[in-house]
């Protein structure tokens, strides 16, 4: 027995239909006796709001998927050549602006599905679906999470991005080799100089420190930069909908203040209306009455 609905369809639901399609799902396998499969679907966890949005985007967003990919790539390799003396901070640069453009189109996607399917976007879903995107952008592990549009929970990258440390600028620099120790002087023979130490070592050390510790405090500004930049538009489309909210509440009591003016208006009319019929018959029977009273005075006078 085949169902209609595979698990992998789950995450591409609405998120408030997760709950009762793998229930549906689970029963169904439970009655083709697939019951192992069955086990597995119920134990599928209903994802977080920022996890759901980004598997949105992951299904819905392929090519910005790959740019925000590509441009991971090129900002890894950017730091990796920094690392190693062979790059620039320009580039790397370039490269940070690239990728945190990438997450932005993917933030947007993602504020876009949300608002068509009457979620709430808070500036911290926001921030989290960032920091999502970004770690895919960075980490191998993440990407391979995200990319299959099944997320659960969001994630988030510490560090830079390059090798397995959390913050690859903090690494210990590349052991140099060991010296072997000088051999033991003969019984007898003359000690020989120590040749003088050479800072050129010690200088490209120290340079490599230097621009490790710049690249690094440059990265740490340009993405707290990219999660202002990320907060500070969530805060505005949310002060955005509050005004428009606003004014719609005060366009609708306008348009009902004019219905009761016009209501008004249009009784006050008919009064006038009724006012005008009444006083034009009074006057009809007021010369009716003087006709009467003339012709009974005259009769009077005729006797």
């Amino acid at each position: 027995m085949t169902t209609a609905m595979e698990p992998d369809d789950l995450y591409g639901l609405p998120l408030d239909q997760f709950i009762p399609e793998r229930g549906a799902l689970v029963k169904s396998l439970r009655a083709g006796k697939r019951r192992d499969e069955a086990a597995a679907v119920a134990a599928l966890r209903k994802p977080s709001l920022a996890a759901w949005a980004v598997n949105q985007v992951v299904r819905s967003q392929g090519a910005s998927v790959q740019e925000l990919f590509a441009a991971g790539d090129e900002l890894r390799d950017a730091q990796a050549r920094l690392l190693a003396g062979t790059g620039d901070g320009r580039a790397l640069r370039a490269a940070n602006e690239r990728e945190r453009a990438a997450v932005d189109e993917l933030v947007r996607a993602a504020q876009g599905l949300l608002s068509s399917d009457g979620h709430e976007l808070s500036p911290t879903v926001v921030e989290r679906v960032a920091a999502t995107l970004h770690a895919a952008a960075l980490d191998e592990d993440a990407r391979a999470q995200m990319r299959e549009g099944r997320l659960e929970h969001e994630l988030r990258h510490v560090g830079l991005g390059l090798g397995e440390s959390a913050d690859p600028f903090a690494a210990a620099p590349p052991a140099q080799p060991q010296k072997k120790a000088p051999p033991a002087a003969k019984p007898g023979a003359k000690a020989e100089a120590p040749a003088p130490a050479t800072s050129g070592a010690a200088d490209a050390d120290a340079t490599s420190r230097d621009e490790r510790r710049a690249a690094r405090e440059q990265a740490t500004r340009e993405r707290q930069e990219r999660e202002r930049g990320v907060r500070d538009r969530a805060e505005a489309r949310k002060a955005a909908r509050t005004a428009e909210a606003a004014a719609k509440r005060r366009a609708e009591r306008a348009r009902h203040a004019l219905k009761a003016a016009q209501e008004r208006r249009e009784r006050a009319a008919k009064a006038l209306e009724q006012a005008d019929e009444a006083l034009a018959a009074a006057h009809a029977e007021a010369q009716d009455a003087l006709a009467a009273h003339e012709q009974a005075q005259a009769e009077l006078d005729a006797v």
